[in-house]
């Protein structure tokens, strides 16, 4: 079965290379979509594929790499979009 979320973490999330982790990790699960910062500190992602996949990745966000404080995880299902790719986008 397919899933789609789109999380918002808070916490020490920008600088620490978490971008990059929730992109690593997205493409070890097979899961497509975007990950980006936001102007107010927090970092969005756009999750979908096996749902599965996409519940281990919200757990794996509400770890994060080596330098990141997670503060708290928002998750939010969404209508599934048909992403081809997995990226990491800027603002």
């Amino acid at each position: 079965m397919k899933k789609s979320v789109r999380l918002y973490i808070t916490g020490t999330v920008q600088d620490v290379f978490f971008r990059g982790f929730v992109k690593e990790n997205a493409e070890k699960l097979n899961i497509k979509g975007f990950v980006r910062n936001l102007e107010d500190g927090r970092v969005e992602a756009f999750m979908e594929g096996d749902a599965n996949a996409v519940n281990e990745m919200i757990e794996i966000c509400k770890k994060g790499p080596k330098h990141a404080q997670i503060k708290g995880v928002e998750v939010k299902d969404e209508r599934f979009q048909d992403f081809k790719t997995f990226k990491v986008l800027h603002i």
